[in-house]
Order: C-alpha cells, then structure tokens, then sequence
C-alpha cells in the first residue's frame, strides 16, 4: 500500500448526501429530529408528555459512537479493545464502580459483531450518525421515566422506538407530508440546511472536467433528494453528477448480490421494475456494488477502475466501501471541528455563537466534545490500586484509521487543494493520526492536556 493519497489518481469519486455534501445546521436538525421521535412516542404509544421538553444543554448527552445496551437501558462508551470506558444508565452517568460491577475489565460481551459492524440487532444499537443521535437522547430519557414510574429489570421500549423512526422517515413519509421531521424541513430548508459553499461546487466541477466520474450514492429517497440538492447545490444540480443512485438502503448497497437488491428506474418518483443489469449512467434507486462497478468498468474503459468514496457513516459508508468493495474511503468527521486547532479560517459558514442558537435557546452544536462523554478520540481509565491512569483510543478512533484512507472535517476542507494534492494514508505507517486533514484532532497529540475528561 502506497504512503499517499491523490484524488487525480482516481477514476470515479462518489459521495453520499446527508452530512457530507448536504450539511445541515445541527443543532436545529437535533431538535428536529428530537422531537420528531418524541412526538410519536408520546401521541402514539402513550410515553410520558415530559419527552417532549427538552433542557437547552441536554444534547450534550449526544456523543457519536455510543452503543445502547437495549435490554439494560445503559449507553456504553467502549476502548479500542471493547472495553467500557464511560457508560450511563438512561442519562444518568454511571460511576467508575458501578461500571466495573456492571461490565468489569473485559471485553463487552456484543463487541465482538459490533466490531464487526452489525449494528442492528435486538441487543444493542450503535449510534455513528446525526440522523440517529438525538434518538439516544430520547430513548435514554425513555430509561429515566421507566425508572421512574415503575422500576424495570429489562427495557422493552425499543420496539417503540424503531417504529418512531419507520414513522418519520420513511419512504412515503415525504410525499404524504406525514410525520414530523420532513414536512417541517420542506417548509423551512434554510432553518435546517446549510447551502454548498462555493469552492465545494466548483470543485466537483473541476473533478469533473479532469475526466472523473462523480457518483451520487445516498439512502435518502429521490424526493427528500431532490429537495435538498436543488436546495444546497442548486437547480442545475443534476449535471454535478454522472450516476445517481437513491434510496440505496446502505450498507446492503454494499454487501448484497444483485439477484437480492437489484436496482429499478424512477418514475415520477415511483420506482420502477428491476433492471437485470445496469448499462448507462442515470439516475437509479436501490441497487448493489457489484453491478455499478460492472459499468464503471465501461465507462472507463479499464478493467479495475480506483473508487473513492466520501461519507460520514462508519457504519453505513465507510466499513462497507472499503470492506465489501475495496474503495477507498473519505471520511467526513465533524467533531475534527470542535477542536479549535483543527478548523481551518473558511470552514465555518457562520459565526459560532449564530451557530449555536435554537429559538432563544443556547443549544450547543452536537460536534463539539460532549461533557458527560468526553473526547470522541481518546479517554482515561483510572489505575488499579493506585496504579497511574492511562490514555486509551476509542473503539471509534480505532475504526477511523482502520477502515478510513483519510478523515476530514468537511469537503470545504480540501475544496482549493489541487487535484493531485498528496494526502498521508492512515495506512501508510503506525501513526494512529497520519490521515487526518488538516490536522489531527489534539486529543491524539502526545503530552496534550487540553483533552477535556474528568
């Protein structure tokens, strides 16, 4: 494996949408999100009206790469090695010896498939998404009222909650103006989206008149697509992109066969019978892997065309690139920016203290480092027996530079760089920060104090 990364030698650049090319002003889509869950959960299923309240600074609980142990209602933050490092119990910090009772100093007993990125089990739930987090907050408050009201041994709510999110996002859900969460962004897109800047745009162009095909490769519907492509890129968004691939239901983009995610035309919207193969560029919903690099091959005429592909789902986009189809991957990776040394002068698109208000309230953006969490990086265990405590990775950062060819904070990061800017691999030595761009986050720096634990 070559030590560099260039995006020149690449043939075909692909991105997802949500929170990669599309980003969103996230402390309002939280809320959103939030309350879009609650909503439901409280009209439908009858759970406690307090869930609908929130406390300016509770999403501070929101934390990237925290796993929901279901059946106890704790939230676990877990070490590189699977071992818990922080945990609550609903959203309620738990203390060092009630995680020692609960968990001791071994490996979690779902690590071993969470590593392996099965997030979706009856077991546990892995949080690695904004569309997701503020679901923790929810479900953790969900565990206080439980405990609350009538003490529980094991928590049962879950069920309610995947159908809170069946509810609100999907695919009908645009087109009927059902549920919370997409009629109120059609309504007020600024609120919640934040427009590409334009060195972003002008780089696709540039990527594209260099002779590289561009991809578009997002879960979300074509409608909720188009809204929000027309809304950050503009009308002519269309012609950014050679193949657009919606409702992709990734990871199984990725993993599955094309006899089991074939992929179909749009009609209007509507998607069409399945096609037994894919011959040209267009716009396509569903599909696989497999049959979109048998018409790269083509398109470019080689018979092993290099993929790069940028996301900001471990789980979703980046395991699933690099392991099913050896893609490179980008990693987009926002908590780079709540570390001040790692913002570059332009990659704000307003001020901070704009940024951070919801209606009067002083929300805090969900990236910048979690008090009750800690850094998404790196964590502290405290010694045995007077023994000194120890800096360790998280099993977060330990994903990144595994799966990740490079990690960024944005696009708008790399946007004026030249095509054939040489990035560092992460894989190009045993530096668990030489793929980070601009600069890695100062937790991983040695001897920086400036971590904020506890």
């Amino acid at each position: 494996m070559q030590q560099y990364f260039s995006l020149a030698d690449c043939d075909v650049v692909g991105f997802d949408l949500d929170h990669t090319l599309c980003r969103y002003h996230l402390p309002q889509s939280a809320r959103l999100i939030y309350d879009s869950f609650a909503q439901y959960l409280v009209t439908e299923k009858g759970y406690d009206e307090d869930l609908l309240i929130l406390a300016p600074d509770s999403l501070d609980f929101c934390c990237k790469g925290l796993v929901l142990d279901i059946e106890e209602g704790n939230f676990l933050k877990l070490a590189e090695d699977g071992t818990v490092l922080r945990a609550s119990h609903g959203t309620k910090s738990m203390t060092s010896e009630e995680i020692l009772e609960t968990y001791g100093r071994r490996e979690w007993k779902h690590f071993n498939t969470v590593s392996g990125m099965v997030s979706r089990t009856a077991k546990y739930y892995l949080y690695d998404n904004y569309f997701d987090l503020p679901g923790a907050l929810l479900c953790a408050r969900v565990v206080d009222s439980l405990d609350q009201h009538d003490g529980q041994e094991k928590y049962d709510f879950w069920k309610d909650m995947v159908a809170a999110i069946q509810h609100n996002y999907k695919i009908s859900a645009f087109k009927e103006d059902c549920g919370t969460y997409f009629p109120e962004v059609k309504n007020h897109p600024d609120k919640y989206l934040q427009r590409c800047p334009e060195s972003v745009k002008k780089w696709l162009k540039q990527l594209k008149n260099a002779g590289k095909i561009l991809l578009l490769i997002t879960s979300s519907h074509s409608d909720y697509c188009r809204l929000l492509c027309e809304h950050v890129l503009g009308n002519d968004f269309e012609e950014y992109f050679d193949i657009l691939i919606t409702n992709a239901l990734k990871p199984g983009f990725f993993s599955h066969t094309p006899n089991q995610r074939p992929f179909r035309t749009l009609e209007n919207d509507e998607e069409q019978e399945a096609l037994l193969s894919l011959d040209k560029p267009g716009w396509y919903s569903q599909g696989n892997a497999i049959q979109l690099f048998d018409l790269l091959k083509k398109m470019t005429g080689k018979l092993d065309p290099k993929v790069v592909y940028f996301g900001d789902s471990m789980h979703s986009d980046i395991f699933p690139a690099r392991h099913y189809s050896n893609w490179e991957t980008v990693f987009i990776l926002e908590e780079l920016l709540g570390d001040k040394v790692t913002v570059p002068v332009k990659a704000e698109s307003e001020p901070l203290e704009k940024k951070g208000k919801y209606e009067g309230d002083q929300l805090k953006a969900p990236y910048f480092v979690s008090k009750q969490w800690g850094s998404f990086f790196m964590d502290r265990v405290p010694g045995l027996e007077n023994a000194e405590e120890t800096l360790v990775h998280t099993w977060s950062c330990k994903c990144i530079s595994t799966y990740s060819t490079i990690a960024i904070p944005s696009l708008e990061a790399i946007a004026d760089l030249p095509l054939d800017y040489r990035f560092t691999r992460f894989s190009s030595n045993s530096s668990a920060t030489a793929g980070y761009y601009p600069s890695p986050p100062r937790a991983l720096l040695p001897n920086e104090e400036s971590v904020t634990m506890k």
